[in-house]
Formats: structure tokens, sequence, C-alpha cells
């Protein structure tokens, strides 16, 4: 039997205070950072450290899709793989995919399908790869929120970045974004995925129970918070490419003037020679 006494019986996720195990308030995210551009052989890709999880996300294509009997003659396929790394939590994972990462890769596949203009890439497949390398509750929506910034960093066209961030209950209390411990013994969690320009849901999931007012403030939560992260996502793209062009400005600084062409040369020269025989 598995030994159950390293779990606390009565682990107290929030106090009297309103001041959660980490410190945060109940309307805090953890940290973030997101970085794209982060791998040179995809045609997209950011890195994402939200709080203790650690995501990488890949974006290949449009390209010709394969099998192909999978393509479709109207529009592209969007695909999607999500995959834990078998150190990414503290007991090992087993490699390879399970039931839970199949379902999540559908999810994904999904939200994206209905943001990327398919219909502009007929019989061709974009292909979605997210690896977890370190997994601190909330892997699913720092996983999207990172494939959104590879996607735009990839050029595939879209409606607008996804974003996603989780809501749920510990305690009693409805709070954002939760840690693993929150996760593991709370009452409900609630990921969401929206499109911030037009508003639309792209992805609800909850596991757990919430009454109508406290879903409605769940999602008041992760809408607030979603906007935020959305401008660090749009932050990482316009470093990714402010970088590339004072690059570009750097380089063409640094370049040797160029050489002029012979005919400019031998007309110089004539125009020397008619000067020295004109003057006194």
């Amino acid at each position: 039997m598995e030994d159950i006494e390293h779990i606390p019986k009565e682990l107290k996720l929030i106090d009297e205070n309103g001041v959660r195990l980490d410190g945060r308030r109940f309307d805090e995210l953890r940290p973030i950072r997101i970085e794209a551009g982060v791998l040179g052989r995809a045609d997209g890709s950011a890195y994402v450290e939200w709080g203790g999880n650690k995501v990488l996300a890949a974006v290949y294509g449009p390209r010709e899709a394969h099998p192909r009997h999978l393509q479709d003659p109207a529009r592209a396929l969007v695909q999607c793989r999500y995959n834990m790394a078998p150190f990414s939590v503290s007991d090992r994972k087993r490699p390879g995919p399970d039931r839970r990462s199949v379902e999540i890769s559908k999810v994904i596949s999904e939200a994206f399908s209905s943001v990327i203009f398919k219909e502009q890439f007929p019989r061709t497949s974009v292909d979605i790869f997210i690896e977890v390398l370190q997994a601190d509750a909330g892997t699913r929506c720092a996983g999207l929120t990172a494939a959104a910034v590879a996607i735009a960093d990839a050029g595939v066209p879209m409606k607008d970045l996804v974003t996603s961030c989780a809501s749920g209950k510990i305690g009693g209390v409805v709070c954002l974004d939760l840690n693993k411990d929150e996760d593991n013994f709370g009452e409900a969690d609630c990921p969401m995925a929206i499109v911030p320009r037009t508003g639309e849901i792209v992805l609800l999931q909850m596991d757990g129970h919430l009454t109508y007012d406290e879903f409605q403030k769940a999602m008041g939560l992760s809408i607030d918070a979603a906007k935020r992260i959305y401008d660090l996502q749009r932050d990482a793209l316009r470093r990714r490419y402010s970088a590339t062009v004072d690059e570009i400005l750097r380089e063409a600084a640094a370049a040797p003037a160029p050489s002029p062409a012979p005919a400019e040369v031998a007309f110089d020269s004539q125009l020397d020679d008619l000067g020295r025989e004109g003057s006194p």
C-alpha cells in the first residue's frame, strides 16, 4: 500500500487574514516569465516559467499534412501534442502519452482551431508541441499560453493571442492561480482560456464543485488575470522582434561603405585630370 503518512491531514491552505501558503492574496498570480524564439530549428517557439512550472512550446507549419488521408482540401489541420517529461514531477512519470496528456492535447488543439485562419492554408497542418519540463499545477494553462506565443512567433495568422489562467476554491475561498498543494487539497479548479480582443472563451473546464456565484467570481478573476498575462505575451514578442531590428541596425552601421564601381572611378579620375589641366 502506498505510504501516505507524508500527506498533511489538516492542511490550512488560506488563513483568517486571506493569506495563502505561498504568501499570496486570493487575487494574485504567481510570478510569470515569457520568452519568445528560444529554439532555432522550430518555425516558432516560446518558453514560460509560471510559478514552479517550466514549459517549452514549439510550432511547425503550416506544412503539408501527413499522412495524406488527414488532409482537408478546405482548411488546415491544427494538431497539438502535450507531454510531461518523466522528470517533471517528484515521482518519476512513465514516459509517453497517458489519458490526461491525450485529453489536454485535444482541448488545446480545439482552442487554437477556433482562432487560427485555417482556410488560408488548405491541405496543411499546424503542429504544436508542448513539453512540460517541470510541473507545479496549472500546466495546461502555462502550455497554452506558451503555445500562443510560439504560434505568433511562427507567423501563423490568427484572430489574436490566446491567454489562459485558472481559478479555484481553497478553504471555502475562491482564489486565482492555484499552486500544487492548493490544486491537490482544494475543493475546485477551473482552467479557462480566452481571446482577449474578442472576449471569446475557447477553453473552459472544471474539476470539483462551485456554486453559481463562486463560478462567476472565479471567471471574473481568471479573465482579469488573462488580460495581465496577455500584456506579458505581447511584451515577449515585442522583445523578440525589437532585438532583431536593433541587430539589423547595428550590422548596417558597422558594415564598410561600398567601394565605387570601376566606371565611377574612371569618371572621377577624368574630372581630376580636367581640373589639373585647367588650373593656372
